[in-house]
C-alpha cells in the first residue's frame, strides 16, 4: 500500500463509503505476505520510506517473479521489476497484467495504475556516452515511477566538453542530477564543478580492460574533487533514481 493509496481509503471511511471494521482489515492485512517459501512481501515499505518494495528479478525464476509481480500489482498503483532480461519477459508476459510494460534496453519491467499524476520536477539524468544509456533509464524510470517527473541528456561526456557546457542552463536548474558514466568516470566531477544542486554518480561497467568492469570508473568518482557528490554501485540505476527520488521529495516539500 503507497500513501495515496491509505489516503482514498481514510477519505472512503470519512464519507461513510466503508466500515472502520473492513478498512482496518484492509489495512491489517497488508503488512506481509508470503508467498510459498520463497518470498515474504512487504507492503507497507512505501509508507515507511517513501519507496516501494521492488522486485530484483535476477536471479528468479520466470514463474516466482510472474507470481510476485501478479501479487504486488493487487496491492499497490505501482510496481517495478528490475534486472528483467527480454528471455523471461517473453516466458511471462501472458501472465502480467495488461497495463504492465516492459523497458528492455533498461531490462525493467513496470505497472504505473494512475500515469497521469501530477508529478515533482527536479530530476536530470546525464550520460557520458550512449552506451551508459541503459543504466541510465534504469535510474530514469524508478524516479518517474516515484512521483518524478525527469528530464534526460544523453552523450555529454568529458571527451567533447562543450556538449555539457551546450545544456549549462538545464544543469543549473535542476533539483539533483543523476550522472551516469563508464570508461574513466570523469563526468560526475565536473557536472558537480558546474552546479549547487546534489549530484549522484554512477559508475556503469562501460569500458575496455583496464576499466575493470567499472571499477576504475567507481574508483574515480569516490575520490572526485568536486564537493556535493554522492556514489552508488556499479551500474545501479535503480539505487541512484531511488536517491534521487527522496532528494527532490524533500526538496519539493522545502518549497
Amino acid at each position: 500500500m503507497q500513501a495515496e493509496q491509505l489516503k482514498r481509503l481514510l477519505e472512503q471511511v470519512r464519507e461513510g463509503h466503508l466500515p472502520i471494521e473492513e478498512a482496518f482489515e484492509r489495512i491489517a492485512s497488508l503488512p506481509l505476505q508470503p508467498i510459498e517459501d520463497y518470498a515474504r512481501l512487504d507492503h507497507h515499505r512505501a509508507l515507511r520510506t517513501g519507496i516501494p518494495e521492488v522486485i530484483l528479478a535476477q536471479g528468479k525464476t520466470p514463474d516466482q517473479v510472474a507470481e510476485i509481480f501478479a501479487h504486488m500489482a493487487e496491492k499497490s498503483d505501482q510496481v517495478l521489476a528490475t534486472r528483467l532480461s527480454a528471455e523471461v519477459y517473453a516466458q511471462i508476459r501472458q501472465r502480467l497484467p495488461e497495463e504492465a510494460i516492459y523497458h528492455q534496453l533498461a531490462r525493467v519491467l513496470y505497472l504505473d495504475k494512475n500515469p497521469q499524476r501530477k508529478k515533482r520536477k527536479g530530476i536530470l539524468v546525464l550520460t557520458a556516452g550512449s552506451a551508459d544509456i541503459p543504466v541510465a533509464e534504469e535510474a530514469a524510470i524508478t524516479s518517474e515511477l516515484m512521483g518524478n517527473q525527469v528530464e534526460r541528456i544523453y552523450d555529454v561526456g568529458v571527451a567533447g566538453l562543450h556538449r555539457l557546457l551546450y545544456h549549462l542552463t538545464a544543469l543549473q536548474k535542476a533539483r539533483v542530477l543523476i550522472v551516469v558514466a563508464g570508461m574513466e568516470g570523469a563526468l560526475p566531477s565536473v557536472v558537480g564543478g558546474l552546479v549547487r544542486a546534489p549530484v549522484i554518480a554512477v559508475p556503469t561497467s562501460v569500458g575496455y580492460g583496464a576499466s575493470f568492469n567499472g571499477l576504475a570508473a567507481l574508483l574515480a568518482m569516490l575520490n572526485s574533487c568536486a564537493s556535493g557528490v554522492a556514489v552508488v554501485n556499479i551500474d545501479n540505476g535503480f539505487g541512484a533514481g531511488c536517491l534521487a527520488a527522496k532528494i527532490n521529495r524533500m526538496g519539493s516539500a522545502a518549497r
